[in-house]
This record gives C-alpha cells, sequence and structure tokens, in this order.
C-alpha cells in the first residue's frame, strides 16, 4: 500500500500529460487547415462548383477533419458551402458579426476580393467545445468566391 502512495502521484502525472495531448491530437493546426483549403481548392477547379461545393457540405466529407471544415463564401456574402452548417448555404451573411462585433464576412469578402489568399482573426462557435472561441481562418480565392478553413486558438 506505501509503494502506491509514491506511484499514483506519477501515474496521475503522466496520465494528465497524456490526456492534453490527446486534447490537443484533436485540434487542426494552421498547416493543416491550409492544405485542406488548397485540397478543396484544386477539388472544386477539377470537378466543378457543384459537385465540389456539395462535398465541400458534406459533414462526413473528406473537407471535414475534427474541428477544421472548409467554407466557400461568394464575394457577395453568400455562403456557397459550408462543411460545419448546410443551413446557411445560399444565405447572405454579409452582416453576419462575432461577439465583438466584428463584420467577419464582409472583412473575409473585402480581403479576398484584394488579395489571392489571407489569414482573418474573429471570434467563432467552436464545434468541439461549443463555447466562443478565438478563431484564425486561412481562404485563398478562387474566381468570385474565397475557400476557407480554420482553427481554433485555445
Amino acid at each position: 500500500m506505501n509503494a502506491w502512495k509514491k506511484i499514483l502521484p506519477a501515474v496521475l502525472a503522466v496520465i494528465g500529460l497524456l490526456g492534453g495531448s490527446v486534447f490537443a491530437a484533436e485540434r487542426a493546426t494552421k498547416d493543416e487547415a491550409q492544405a485542406m483549403v488548397k485540397k478543396a481548392v484544386a477539388f472544386v477547379k477539377a470537378q466543378g462548383a457543384d459537385k465540389g461545393y456539395a462535398e465541400i457540405s458534406n459533414k462526413t466529407g473528406q473537407f471535414v477533419d475534427r474541428d477544421l471544415y472548409i467554407v466557400v463564401y461568394g464575394l457577395d456574402g453568400v455562403v456557397r458551402a459550408h462543411g460545419a452548417n448546410q443551413k446557411l448555404v445560399g444565405k447572405n451573411m454579409l452582416d453576419a458579426q462575432d461577439v465583438d462585433g466584428k463584420y467577419f464576412v464582409k472583412e473575409r469578402a473585402e480581403l479576398g476580393s484584394k488579395q489571392a489568399s489571407f489569414w482573418q482573426d474573429y471570434k467563432f462557435v467552436d464545434p468541439l467545445t461549443k463555447k466562443i472561441e478565438p478563431k484564425q481562418m486561412y481562404c485563398e480565392r478562387l474566381d468570385e468566391t474565397v475557400v476557407c478553413g480554420g482553427v481554433y486558438k485555445l
């Protein structure tokens, strides 16, 4: 019994460390977000918008991985595809604001009209925690759209 008193704190410490790394493994990285956006752009170019947007909006498809999913916005603010919320497809979201009042879709459309690719910061609901968290979104312009995927900065 005395040996357990010595070993137990070490065992709990190891479990705690492993638990943290397991949680971290559930999170996408910035490199993974960029790679998935590039893959989505290539897919839409190869397969066409209709098939591409359908695959991007498929919650069990190749463009959803853990807390990472792809969204496509027209430069007019209309959602063309959304890997986390299909109900938004077809809706104009230019007036959407985050909790700080930032018009993040309007900003995204403006950045997309000026730059071939960019990172954008705003706050959004994390699909894993269901809490509003700081998020960084990587986007690439494709014709009159921006194809984006983001990571949560926890």
